[in-house]
C-alpha cells in the first residue's frame, strides 16, 4: 500500500432508479429487512444491485481511492443482510430494541441457538474482486453490535448471544477471505454508544469473531449517521479498550465531532484509519482543508500508522457530492504525501 493510503467506511450512495432514498433518508437505519425501499422488482432485483454496485467501485476508482469496497449497495442498512440471514432468528416475528437515537425500532428476535449457516456476502465480495485492480475490503457488522440491535428471547445472557454472533462473524470472515478480499472490516458503533455493556464483552466477542483469522481486520466505531445522529460528543466513551483486541486496524470518525486527535494516543498498538470528511456538511471540502486534518493527526501518529477514510454514512449523501468528497480526500492525501516525500 502506499503510504496514508485511502479508502471509505463502506458505504457509497445507492442510485434513485435502485432504492427510494426519500423513504431510507426519512427513517431510522433498518435492523429487519425492508424489502419495500427498493424500486426493482425481485426478479430483477440482484442483477440491479450488481450494475450499481459496478458504479459505485468505478467512482471509487475513479477518484483515486486505494481500497475499495462494493459501496454496500445491496444492503438495506450496514447490518440487517447479514443479521437476518442467520439460523436462529425470527425474521416473521421482530423483537425491539431502542436505537442510539433513543427511539425504538425493529430488530431481530433471536429465538434459538445462532448459527452460521451459509454466506451472505461472498457473492458480493467476488463481484468486487473481479471487477477491480485495487485493494478491496468487505464490511459486517460486528458480534457486539448486532447484540445491541437484537431481542433475546433465548439466551440466558447478552454475553452468551455476542459469543454465538462472534462464532457467525468468524465462518463469514473465512469465507470472504477465500474469495480473494484483501481486509475484512467489523463495524462496531455500539461500543460508542453502549460502553457500560461494551466494557464487559465487546472486546472478547470482537477477539473471538477474528480467532484464526490471517488476514488484515479492521473495526470500526463512530457516533452514528451524520443524517440521523446531530448531536454528537467531541470525544469516544470507549476507544483505549479496542488497543488490545486483535484488530489490525481501528476506524474512527473524527471531522464532523471535531476529534481532539490527542486521543488517537490511546491506540499506541494500532492503525488508525481516520475520518477526514465531515459528512454533515453538503458542501466539498477542500484538498487544503483535507490537507490540514491529516497534519493534526501526524502530530500525535507517524504516517505508517494512517489510514485516510470519510467519516461513516456515505450513502446519505448525493452520488456528485460522496464523489466530490472522495476527490478531495484523494488529492488532499497527496498533498501531504508530497511534503513527506512519498510517491
Amino acid at each position: 500500500m502506499p503510504l496514508l493510503p485511502t479508502t471509505v467506511v463502506g458505504s457509497y450512495p445507492q442510485p434513485e432508479w435502485l432504492v427510494d432514498r426519500s423513504a431510507l433518508e426519512s427513517r431510522l437505519p433498518p435492523r429487519v429487512r425492508a424489502r419495500e425501499l427498493w424500486r426493482i422488482p425481485e426478479e430483477h432485483l440482484e442483477e440491479a444491485q450488481d450494475a450499481a454496485t459496478l458504479v459505485a467501485i468505478r467512482d471509487m476508482e475513479r477518484a483515486g481511492v486505494d481500497i475499495v469496497t462494493d459501496g454496500e449497495i445491496r444492503r438495506e442498512s450496514y447490518s440487517n443482510r447479514f443479521a437476518t440471514a442467520l439460523s436462529g432468528i425470527d425474521v416473521e416475528h421482530p423483537g425491539t430494541a431502542i436505537d442510539r437515537t433513543g427511539h425504538p425500532n425493529p430488530v431481530p428476535r433471536i429465538a434459538g441457538p445462532i448459527r452460521h449457516v451459509r454466506p451472505v456476502e461472498v457473492r458480493d465480495a467476488e463481484l468486487l474482486v473481479r471487477n477491480t485492480t485495487r485493494l478491496t475490503k468487505i464490511t459486517l457488522p460486528g458480534p457486539f453490535t448486532m447484540m445491541q440491535q437484537a431481542q433475546n428471547d433465548h439466551y440466558g445472557s447478552a454475553d452468551a448471544a455476542a459469543m454465538d454472533y462472534a462464532d457467525a462473524v468468524n465462518a463469514e470472515i473465512r469465507a470472504l477471505f477465500a474469495a480473494g478480499v484483501d481486509m475484512v472490516q467489523l463495524d462496531e458503533p455500539y461500543v460508542q454508544a453502549r460502553p457500560t455493556q461494551a466494557r464487559e464483552y465487546a472486546v472478547r466477542a470482537i477477539d473471538r469473531a477474528l480467532d484464526g483469522i490471517t488476514g488484515t481486520t479492521v473495526v470500526h466505531l463512530c457516533f452514528g449517521y451524520a443524517h440521523i445522529v446531530h448531536d454528537r460528543p467531541t470525544g469516544y466513551s470507549f476507544l483505549p479498550e479496542l488497543d488490545a483486541c486483535s484488530a489490525d486496524v481501528i476506524s474512527i470518525e473524527a471531522a464532523q465531532p471535531r476529534l481532539d486527535l490527542s486521543i488517537l494516543r490511546e491506540l499506541p498498538s494500532k492503525t488508525i484509519m481516520l475520518g477526514v470528511i465531515d459528512l454533515g456538511d453538503p458542501s466539498v471540502e477542500t484538498p487544503e482543508t483535507v490537507a490540514a486534518r491529516i497534519r493534526r493527526a501526524l502530530e500525535v501518529v507517524p504516517p505508517e500508522r494512517l489510514w485516510i477514510a470519510p467519516d461513516c454514512g456515505m450513502k446519505y449523501l448525493a452520488r456528485d457530492v460522496a464523489f466530490g468528497k472522495l476527490q478531495s480526500m484523494v488529492r488532499g492525501t497527496a498533498l501531504v504525501r508530497a511534503e513527506l516525500g512519498a510517491v
